[in-house]
């Protein structure tokens, strides 16, 4: 059905619209980006030193011992978000959750993010509240500080011996795309122990501590914790953002398509109008130049009577 110039011109204008948001969104998606990379290679360093801090205590105190016969609580960390705009984030990491869970009943649920809430609920999973997702690179160490203490208080609970802990978020493909990762946080993985038990202690300083040997253990892990947290949380936001650009990029050409084909019709339909109107002038101007000759023609015929 063949639309008026006033309707493509609303169509057009409407688009355009759409097509500064857009475009806004994509910055702000490329600039967003940064700041959690610069994060991920910061809390890096700070890994790196916990985990000297932790093979100079087994230089003193010796290999960390294997626990036996302990009942361990399956938990899972899910990271989600809530910006949206980035395609099935969310659905990704439900479908990699649901498939940790299929072989525990029992699993325990810590999730970030109300989206992600939902999305395992409509997979029929049963996760405890959800923690707000940060908002910019300075609220990832509030997420890691509030995820480690939901571990250790589900740690510390009548009758949890100890908890096998899984983190499931999401690293970055090609093209924007991205793909969940499950990675272990607890038990910390013993042949990450055996290496730092087994390397050499380089320093000429042997290391010496104040507190108890317990006590800065599981200091040491909470830190190492923290860290892996930190990063993983920093990984899925540049992912996420990296997502949202791909996106943004593909609304942006599927726009400015539209855009071209409004741009050819509105001139099609303005040539058509505008057709319309010489052809109506220069019917009216030949109407007006065979008036007056019907007149003289007239004026001929009577002039004899006179």
């Amino acid at each position: 059905m063949p639309q008026s110039l006033e309707s493509l011109t609303h169509r057009t204008d409407t688009l355009r619209s759409i097509r500064g948001i857009v475009r806004t969104m994509k910055t702000m998606s490329a600039i967003n980006t940064q700041p959690y990379e610069q994060a991920a290679n910061s809390i890096t360093t700070y890994r790196d030193i916990v985990l000297t801090a932790l093979q100079a205590f087994m230089h003193k105190h010796g290999p960390l011992p294997h626990e036996k016969n302990l009942t361990s609580t399956p938990v899972i960390v899910a990271l989600g978000s809530d910006h949206g705009l980035c395609g099935n984030y969310n659905e990704i990491i439900a479908a990699e959750v649901a498939a940790q869970t299929a072989t525990h009943v029992s699993n325990r649920i810590i999730c970030v993010g109300a989206q992600m809430e939902d999305a395992l609920k409509g997979l029929g999973l049963s996760p405890e509240p959800a923690l707000l997702p940060p908002a910019t690179a300075e609220g990832l160490g509030r997420l890691a500080s509030e995820l480690v203490a939901n571990l250790d208080n589900i740690d510390q609970s009548p009758g949890v011996d100890t908890i096998d802990a899984t983190l499931v978020y999401t690293r970055r493909a090609e093209q924007g795309q991205q793909f969940p990762v499950s990675q272990c946080l607890l038990p910390v993985d013993q042949s990450l122990l055996d290496r730092l038990a087994d390397a050499p202690w380089i320093s000429n300083s042997l290391p010496q501590f104040n507190p108890p040997a317990e006590e800065l253990l599981a200091a040491l892990i909470r830190n190492l914790l923290f860290a892996d947290l930190y990063c993983a949380a920093a990984e899925a936001l540049v992912t996420e953002n990296s997502a949202r650009l791909e996106r943004m990029q593909q609304a942006e050409h599927s726009v400015d398509e539209r855009l071209e084909e409004l741009s050819s019709e509105t001139r099609t339909v303005r040539q058509s109008e505008i057709t319309t109107e010489l052809l109506d002038v220069i019917i009216g101007f030949e109407a007006l130049k065979r008036q007056p000759r019907r007149k003289a023609r007239h004026h001929v015929v009577t002039s004899p009577s006179h």
